[in-house]
Protein backbone atom coordinates (compact mmCIF):
# COMPACT_ATOMS: atom_id res chain seq x y z
CA UNK A 1 0.00 0.00 0.00
CA UNK A 2 1.33 3.61 -1.13
CA UNK A 3 1.97 6.03 1.82
CA UNK A 4 0.60 9.17 1.56
CA UNK A 5 2.40 11.88 0.09
CA UNK A 6 3.69 15.12 1.80
CA UNK A 7 1.40 17.87 1.66
CA UNK A 8 3.58 19.74 -0.38
CA UNK A 9 3.76 16.66 -3.23
CA UNK A 10 0.06 16.48 -3.10
CA UNK A 11 -1.19 17.48 -7.16
CA UNK A 12 -2.86 20.54 -7.39
CA UNK A 13 -6.55 21.44 -6.97
CA UNK A 14 -9.67 21.98 -9.47
CA UNK A 15 -10.55 24.97 -8.97
CA UNK A 16 -13.77 25.41 -6.44
CA UNK A 17 -16.36 26.12 -9.02
CA UNK A 18 -15.41 23.66 -10.89
CA UNK A 19 -15.60 20.96 -7.79
CA UNK A 20 -18.66 21.93 -7.20
CA UNK A 21 -20.18 21.36 -10.72
CA UNK A 22 -18.74 18.04 -10.62
CA UNK A 23 -20.30 17.02 -7.17
CA UNK A 24 -23.97 18.55 -8.29
CA UNK A 25 -23.59 16.57 -11.81
CA UNK A 26 -22.11 13.10 -9.85
CA UNK A 27 -25.15 13.71 -7.34
CA UNK A 28 -27.67 14.06 -10.29
CA UNK A 29 -26.35 11.09 -12.28
CA UNK A 30 -26.64 9.17 -9.44
CA UNK A 31 -30.54 10.11 -9.50
CA UNK A 32 -31.36 9.74 -12.89
CA UNK A 33 -29.67 6.35 -14.01
CA UNK A 34 -31.77 4.51 -11.29
CA UNK A 35 -35.24 6.94 -12.08
CA UNK A 36 -34.85 6.04 -15.87
CA UNK A 37 -34.77 2.40 -14.90
CA UNK A 38 -37.41 2.23 -11.92
CA UNK A 39 -39.68 4.20 -14.48
CA UNK A 40 -38.99 1.68 -17.05
CA UNK A 41 -40.33 -1.52 -14.82
CA UNK A 42 -43.15 0.51 -13.49
CA UNK A 43 -46.90 0.12 -14.58
CA UNK A 44 -48.36 2.79 -16.54
CA UNK A 45 -49.72 5.55 -14.31
CA UNK A 46 -49.10 7.78 -11.77
CA UNK A 47 -45.94 6.92 -9.99
CA UNK A 48 -44.32 5.92 -13.68
CA UNK A 49 -45.62 9.17 -15.13
CA UNK A 50 -43.83 11.11 -11.66
CA UNK A 51 -40.63 9.11 -12.42
CA UNK A 52 -40.86 10.00 -16.16
CA UNK A 53 -41.03 14.01 -15.29
CA UNK A 54 -38.25 13.71 -12.58
CA UNK A 55 -35.81 11.42 -14.94
CA UNK A 56 -36.51 14.44 -17.91
CA UNK A 57 -35.94 17.16 -15.35
CA UNK A 58 -32.57 15.81 -13.78
CA UNK A 59 -31.79 15.14 -17.35
CA UNK A 60 -32.12 18.73 -17.99
CA UNK A 61 -30.26 19.67 -14.93
CA UNK A 62 -27.41 17.62 -15.86
CA UNK A 63 -27.13 19.28 -19.24
CA UNK A 64 -27.21 22.77 -18.02
CA UNK A 65 -24.84 21.42 -15.68
CA UNK A 66 -22.44 20.66 -18.28
CA UNK A 67 -22.81 23.63 -20.39
CA UNK A 68 -21.44 25.13 -16.87
CA UNK A 69 -18.75 22.40 -16.87
CA UNK A 70 -17.48 23.68 -20.06
CA UNK A 71 -17.57 27.10 -19.59
CA UNK A 72 -15.71 26.70 -15.55
CA UNK A 73 -13.20 24.41 -17.55
CA UNK A 74 -12.51 27.60 -20.05
CA UNK A 75 -12.37 29.63 -17.01
CA UNK A 76 -10.30 27.94 -14.53
CA UNK A 77 -6.89 26.36 -15.40
CA UNK A 78 -7.19 22.50 -15.29
CA UNK A 79 -4.44 21.15 -12.34
CA UNK A 80 -1.41 19.43 -14.30
CA UNK A 81 -0.92 15.03 -14.43
CA UNK A 82 -0.34 14.44 -10.98
CA UNK A 83 3.54 13.09 -10.61
CA UNK A 84 3.69 9.10 -9.83
CA UNK A 85 0.29 8.20 -12.10
CA UNK A 86 1.66 5.95 -14.67
CA UNK A 87 0.98 7.08 -17.88
CA UNK A 88 -1.76 4.54 -18.63
CA UNK A 89 -3.74 5.09 -15.81
CA UNK A 90 -3.94 8.99 -16.75
CA UNK A 91 -4.26 8.27 -20.85
CA UNK A 92 -8.03 5.68 -19.05
CA UNK A 93 -8.51 8.49 -17.03
CA UNK A 94 -9.13 11.10 -19.79
CA UNK A 95 -10.97 8.56 -22.16
CA UNK A 96 -13.55 7.91 -19.59
CA UNK A 97 -13.58 12.01 -18.36
CA UNK A 98 -14.20 12.46 -22.20
CA UNK A 99 -16.67 9.63 -22.58
CA UNK A 100 -18.55 10.91 -19.29
CA UNK A 101 -18.36 14.25 -20.80
CA UNK A 102 -19.54 13.23 -24.57
CA UNK A 103 -22.62 11.54 -22.35
CA UNK A 104 -23.89 14.41 -20.09
CA UNK A 105 -24.53 16.13 -23.58
CA UNK A 106 -25.83 13.49 -25.46
CA UNK A 107 -28.27 11.46 -23.16
CA UNK A 108 -29.87 14.55 -22.21
CA UNK A 109 -30.46 16.05 -25.79
CA UNK A 110 -31.66 11.91 -26.88
CA UNK A 111 -34.22 12.12 -23.99
CA UNK A 112 -35.54 15.56 -24.50
CA UNK A 113 -35.90 14.35 -28.48
CA UNK A 114 -37.17 11.09 -27.26
CA UNK A 115 -39.86 12.45 -25.32
CA UNK A 116 -40.81 15.03 -28.03
CA UNK A 117 -41.09 12.36 -30.66
CA UNK A 118 -43.56 10.84 -28.17
CA UNK A 119 -45.02 13.32 -27.89
CA UNK A 120 -44.06 14.12 -23.98
CA UNK A 121 -44.00 17.39 -22.71
CA UNK A 122 -40.79 18.43 -20.98
CA UNK A 123 -41.12 20.09 -17.56
CA UNK A 124 -38.55 20.82 -15.82
CA UNK A 125 -39.02 20.62 -11.73
CA UNK A 126 -42.45 21.74 -12.52
CA UNK A 127 -41.05 25.44 -13.35
CA UNK A 128 -41.04 25.23 -17.10
CA UNK A 129 -41.87 23.33 -20.30
CA UNK A 130 -39.38 23.61 -22.84
CA UNK A 131 -40.50 23.49 -26.54
CA UNK A 132 -40.33 20.11 -28.66
CA UNK A 133 -37.22 19.21 -29.78
CA UNK A 134 -38.25 17.43 -32.50
CA UNK A 135 -42.17 16.50 -34.22
CA UNK A 136 -43.95 13.59 -32.79
CA UNK A 137 -42.61 10.32 -34.68
CA UNK A 138 -43.41 7.30 -33.02
CA UNK A 139 -40.78 5.73 -34.72
CA UNK A 140 -38.29 8.03 -33.85
CA UNK A 141 -39.33 8.31 -30.34
CA UNK A 142 -38.67 4.58 -30.54
CA UNK A 143 -35.18 4.96 -32.41
CA UNK A 144 -33.94 7.72 -29.63
CA UNK A 145 -35.41 5.43 -27.06
CA UNK A 146 -33.42 2.69 -27.68
CA UNK A 147 -30.54 4.54 -28.27
CA UNK A 148 -31.10 6.42 -25.04
CA UNK A 149 -30.99 3.13 -22.88
CA UNK A 150 -28.13 1.54 -24.37
CA UNK A 151 -26.13 4.63 -23.23
CA UNK A 152 -27.73 4.96 -20.41
CA UNK A 153 -26.33 1.47 -19.37
CA UNK A 154 -22.87 2.97 -21.04
CA UNK A 155 -22.78 5.43 -18.68
CA UNK A 156 -23.77 3.91 -15.39
CA UNK A 157 -20.72 1.24 -16.31
CA UNK A 158 -18.38 4.31 -17.07
CA UNK A 159 -19.84 6.31 -13.73
CA UNK A 160 -19.11 3.09 -11.35
CA UNK A 161 -15.36 2.64 -13.62
CA UNK A 162 -14.63 6.44 -12.66
CA UNK A 163 -15.74 5.90 -9.03
CA UNK A 164 -13.49 2.76 -8.30
CA UNK A 165 -10.85 4.57 -9.68
CA UNK A 166 -11.23 7.78 -7.98
CA UNK A 167 -11.48 5.55 -4.46
CA UNK A 168 -8.83 3.11 -5.45
CA UNK A 169 -6.34 6.98 -5.52
CA UNK A 170 -7.75 8.16 -2.54
CA UNK A 171 -7.15 5.02 -0.24
CA UNK A 172 -5.54 2.18 -1.95
CA UNK A 173 -2.56 4.84 -3.98
CA UNK A 174 -3.42 7.66 -1.39
CA UNK A 175 -1.66 9.70 -3.90
CA UNK A 176 -4.04 13.10 -3.80
CA UNK A 177 -5.79 12.67 -7.00
CA UNK A 178 -9.14 12.12 -5.40
CA UNK A 179 -8.68 15.10 -3.27
CA UNK A 180 -8.05 17.05 -6.17
CA UNK A 181 -11.79 17.07 -6.84
CA UNK A 182 -13.44 17.02 -3.43
CA UNK A 183 -15.51 19.98 -2.41
CA UNK A 184 -14.13 20.55 0.76
CA UNK A 185 -10.54 20.51 -0.26
CA UNK A 186 -9.14 23.91 1.31
CA UNK A 187 -6.14 23.74 -0.80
Amino acid sequence: MATRPSAKALPATYARPARWIHWATAIAVLLVIPAGIAMMNLPSGRAQDQLFDLHRSLGILILTLAVLRVVARILFRVPPAPAGVPRWQWLAANVVHYLLYALIFVMPLLGWACSSAFGAKVRVFGLFTLPDLVAKNEAMSDFYGQIHAVLGFVMAGLVVLHILAGLYHGFVRRDGVLSRMLPSSGR
